[in-house]
């Protein structure tokens, strides 16, 4: 259904917020809900019960990652060509949602390989078109808060998946060090039931008419073009963003690594999962104030101070003693101070770099240099785990977060 925006039609806000945001917010709850259940534990599913090297763990979660990001590229472009975004998500949800099943009774690396990869397909398709639907339902000013807010919901239910994926791990297997198989099994058939209730929610969700992105009750809800778009580009901060967010994204590779760096230094999986819970409920408190606080202060200002904090969490990460679980659960907390006061900025900042008429486009362009990355980010820490020491992905992280970090300072102006 398409909704034609105007002061006498304008829908009831939720949160004083348009309630596409709410409702898209409850679709991702949901469907992180699902996810954490079941791939969470996907690296030591891998490496406990499968017997997979760390190499093939990095490949698994760098081609899921990686390979589908075409579809972020694709899927954007295609909701800007034909004036529609809901259909597209919706398709994007559906696959992951379809594919969740096959889990029960993946047995090899291949198997699992082929689930994740299909289920970032989904990922790959609904990104670009969900966050430009977010976009298209607010004003400029809104931004920060709207995305802050989406992450928060989004975060709360990889919460609430965490704490009960940790309720069946204690119920299933106690405090043992490594996962079983029966476990993780337990983990994939609960883990279906909110991945359907995200799709019920789609009945909630609204398409923006095209006339009411651009306005609505006489406000205008673009930037001006000529300070988006040159010619027939992208402005050229938009540009320098997007090659700096290659530059980070390198040196952030899958939390696969954090997960077996926690069980490395001597955590159970009960444990691991505890600290998981501990970096959700952070990154979900702080994702709201932190897009508020870019809407005041200016999305770099909040970006600069985030990427600091990364690069504090991966030498907390490389040189955490063993047996030190304080310190791996304190710098978990850290990283969700990171996450929330980033990933919503970042897609803030995205939207105001962008004219409504490609804003698509460019969070395809986003989410696919993004997806790009990630392939030899896990490559790389998988090898460097195995080749050198557990320590060294984290310590190069650092570094790349660094020279990015100097790159946003000194080259985008905003």
């Amino acid at each position: 259904m398409t909704e034609n925006a105007s002061p006498s039609t304008a829908p009831k806000r939720v949160f004083g917020l348009h309630p596409n945001v709410f409702f898209l917010g409850l679709v991702s709850f949901f469907t992180d809900t699902s996810s954490e259940l079941i791939f969470t534990l996907l690296p030591l599913f891998l490496l406990n019960v499968l017997r997979v090297a760390t190499p093939f763990i990095g490949l698994i979660e760098g081609i899921a990652e990686s390979t589908a990001t075409l579809l972020k590229f694709f899927s954007g472009w295609l909701s800007d060509r034909a004036g529609e975004r809901k259909w597209i998500t919706i398709v994007g949800y559906g696959i992951s949602t379809a594919v969740k099943p096959f889990m029960l009774f993946a047995t090899a690396w291949g198997a699992v390989l082929g689930v994740r990869f299909a289920d970032r397909v989904g990922k790959g398709i609904r990104s670009a078109p969900r966050d430009a639907m977010i976009a298209d339902s607010i004003t400029p000013a809104e931004r920060g808060k709207a995305y802050g807010l989406h992450r928060t919901m989004d975060t709360a239910g990889a919460l609430l998946g965490i704490l009960l994926a940790a309720l069946v791990v204690l119920l299933t297997q106690g405090q043992k060090l490594e996962l079983t198989a029966e476990t993780f099994r337990k983990l994939v058939i609960f883990g279906l039931v909110p991945a359907l209730l995200a799709m019920l929610m789609f009945f909630f969700v609204r398409e923006k008419g095209r006339k009411a992105v651009t306005q609505t009750a006489g406000v205008p809800r673009d930037d001006p073009p000529p300070v988006a778009v040159a010619g027939n580009g992208f402005d050229a901060r938009f540009k320098i963003f997007i090659g700096l967010m290659v530059v980070f994204t390198l040196g952030h590779f899958s939390d696969a690594f954090l997960i077996l760096r926690a069980q490395e230094r001597g955590g159970s999986v009960f444990i691991t999962l505890l600290m998981l819970a501990t970096f959700n409920l952070v990154y979900s408190f702080v994702s709201v104030p932190a897009g508020v606080l870019s809407d005041k202060l200016g999305r770099k200002t909040v970006l600069l101070m985030g990427w600091g904090l990364s690069i504090l969490v991966y030498l907390g990460f490389a040189f955490a003693g063993e047996n030190s679980l304080w310190q791996i659960w304190l710098l978990f907390a850290i990283y969700g101070v990171f996450y929330g006061t980033t990933e919503g900025v970042a897609r803030a900042f995205v939207a105001d770099l962008a004219g409504g008429a490609r804003r698509g486009t460019a969070f395809g362009i986003y989410h696919g240099a993004v997806g790009v990355s990630l392939l030899p980010a896990s490559l790389m820490a998988g090898f460097l785990w195995q080749a050198v020491s557990p320590a060294a992905p984290f310590l190069v992280g650092a570094g790349l977060s660094l020279v990015a970090a100097v790159g946003l300072l000194a080259l985008v102006r905003r």
